[in-house]
């Protein structure tokens, strides 16, 4: 039997299902790990706190002061939230399996270790301290080994912690998983793309793992998904009805390439949401992306790409009003 052939809606039902962008769900452990099945991206400031209130229930300003959640250096050295239990895949999953890059993230965890000896402080300041630039801290992410926190504002800590009981191959296969999962179909290109590792180790993850998908024919090209969401792409069908304000870097549309042309199939509005600096958050009406927004402390601006009617204007005036900001 070929692969199956799916369609830009199936992808597009089947993005917004994976991504919990129905329903709110309940705080609670399961649904917070689900929000955060592909790490919940955090490089702008307060990013991840309104992406999981786009997805849970009851999310508090506060909630990354929650136990069962961490700030990690993940995908692209960005920052990233993740369940306290899921650190390994986001991080040592993306360690090469040998090479300079290897040894300067062994060398950078290990220094920092010993520099630290179980405190905390700025990455800014341990990095001066270290007399290294503190940005190159960041490589040590790789081993696992290393937690941050942001608030949003002023410079992350860094705090050095064991390294998870998890074997490296079992890792990086996780995070190719985990990608599919939310992402998918994808091609290799894209797992690379928005892991942050080379092609050579984003393609042997892929062959390690071809027991496990499938392949599909897209509008974009020949992909892949896993085998067990399979079923679920071949019937999705329709969009979910409401309004949520997804902030910059939010999975549902951490894109590139021809990628965006499946959310965005207008190709002069995609620079308006794909800036080359910072993005802008989507407006996402009824499970399509209609405009942008932004916001400077609490005061948000709506850019609609479209006439909205009373009913989707009402229920963005409810979405800004109830965004968990301080």
């Amino acid at each position: 039997m070929g692969a199956m052939r799916v369609s830009r809606e199936q992808i597009v039902s089947y993005r917004l299902q994976v991504n919990r962008l129905g329903r709110r769900t309940a705080f609670d452990d399961a649904g917070l790990r689900a929000a955060s099945h592909a790490g919940v991206q955090d490089s702008m400031p307060r990013a991840a706190v309104l992406s999981l209130h786009a997805r849970l229930e009851g999310v508090r300003p506060d909630v990354l002061d929650d136990p069962r959640l961490e700030q990690v250096w993940g995908p692209k050295f960005s920052a990233y939230v993740v369940a306290s239990g899921d650190r390994a895949p986001f991080t040592l999953g993306r360690l090469p399996r040998r090479g300079a890059r290897r040894e300067r993230a062994l060398r950078m965890a290990d220094d920092l270790r010993q520099f630290l000896d179980g405190r905390t402080m700025t990455y800014a300041e341990a990095g001066r301290a270290m007399g290294v630039d503190p940005n190159a801290l960041r490589y040590g992410t790789l081993t696992g080994t290393i937690v941050i926190r942001w608030e949003g504002s002023g410079r992350p800590t860094v705090t050095s912690v064991e390294a998870p009981d998890v074997d490296e191959e079992d890792a990086r296969h996780e995070l190719a998983r985990r990608f599919l999962h939310v992402f998918g179909p994808a091609k290799v290109d894209d797992f690379g793309q928005w892991a942050g590792v080379n092609a050579t180790e984003a393609r042997t993850t892929f062959d390690e793992l071809a027991s496990e998908v499938v392949p599909v024919e897209t509008p974009l090209g020949d992909a892949v998904v896993l085998a067990r969401d399979e079923t679920t792409l071949a019937h999705s069908t329709g969009r979910p009805e409401g309004v949520r304000l997804l902030p910059s870097g939010d999975a549902l549309y951490l894109l590139w390439g021809s990628q965006r042309e499946l959310f965005v199939a207008d190709e002069t509005r995609r620079p308006e949401l794909w800036t080359p600096r910072v993005w802008p958050g989507a407006l996402l009406v009824d499970g399509e992306i209609a405009g942008t927004w932004s916001r400077r402390g609490t005061k948000v601006a709506v850019d609609p790409w479209r006439t909205l009617t009373s009913d989707e204007q009402t229920a963005i005036d409810d979405e800004v009003a109830n965004l968990p900001l301080p």
